[in-house]
């Protein structure tokens, strides 16, 4: 399995993932031209893609859909309630409806509810061998979701906010409500909560994602996590994706 955050901030988010002969986009939050580039500079096409999956609605994870799909013809895939804002922007016969599960090429995807302001959704990406949990865009993960994403491969997970920072930051007070509620992202503390629940004897990295501009720094959410997971997963396997280069290329190979 290859993964490769390419963009990863409020300002656009997008996910590369490749096994075997498959190859899949989750989210298109940044222009085509973006993910084009950052494609070809290891040496993948966006030509080549089997599928792309859309979490939800809100535009750091759909908007480029449109960019991207001006270009390119594979099949999108989505749950029922974001079919009539997808097909705003692609043409209808590329929309695709998903429930909780879908097998594409050598990859089985597994979505689960995420608890946001808008319906969201999270997958499970298993290669029959190796396993990633992408889990951004929630308030907090219920424990039938924490049962179902234990002991992974790879967890790509949001590290939005520092809870200091944000509540001593500049936001209005209604908007720092909706970060901290149930409905809306995780913290570092709250991050790293969650994967000392699930990383297991499987679990090979970990990506903190999503990390806010305003209410976090890459330093902050790396050093809690380092802190945090001390003992249950080495530091050079933590790994940062930033807003304007993603993060550093996985690559795992059969053992």
């Amino acid at each position: 399995m290859i993964v490769k955050v390419l963009s990863s901030g409020s300002k656009g988010n997008s996910t590369y993932i490749e096994s075997g002969n498959t190859k899949i986009l989750i989210d298109v939050g940044i222009t085509y031209q973006r993910i084009n580039a950052e494609l070809e500079a290891i040496n993948k096409s966006v030509y080549e893609l089997d599928g792309v999956f859309i979490s939800h609605q809100h535009h750091d994870h759909i908007g480029g859909v449109q960019s991207l799909f001006k270009k390119i013809d594979s099949p999108i895939f989505v749950k029922k309630e974001l079919e009539k804002e997808v097909k705003k922007l692609v043409k209808d016969d590329l929309v695709n409806v998903i429930e909780d599960e879908l097998e594409i090429g050598d990859l089985k995807i597994t979505l689960f509810n995420n608890s946001h302001d808008v319906p969201n959704s999270g997958y499970i990406v298993d290669d029959g061998k190796e396993t990633l949990v992408y889990i951004t865009d929630t308030g907090y993960i219920n424990r039938k979701n924490i049962d179902i994403t234990k002991n992974k491969s790879i967890y790509l997970i949001e590290s939005n906010h520092d809870e200091e920072m944000l509540m001593n930051g500049s936001y209005p007070y209604m908007l720092k409500q909706r970060v901290l509620s149930d409905t809306g992202h995780l913290s570092n503390k709250s991050a790293t909560s969650y994967l000392k629940k699930v990383i297991g004897p499987n679990t090979k990295y970990v990506i903190l994602a999503h990390i806010s501009e305003n209410n976090n720094t890459y330093e902050l959410a790396y050093n809690n996590a380092v802190e945090e997971l001390d003992g249950i997963i080495d530091k050079e396997k933590i790994i940062v994706a930033y807003q304007n280069k993603g993060a550093d290329i996985i690559e795992l190979w059969l053992r």
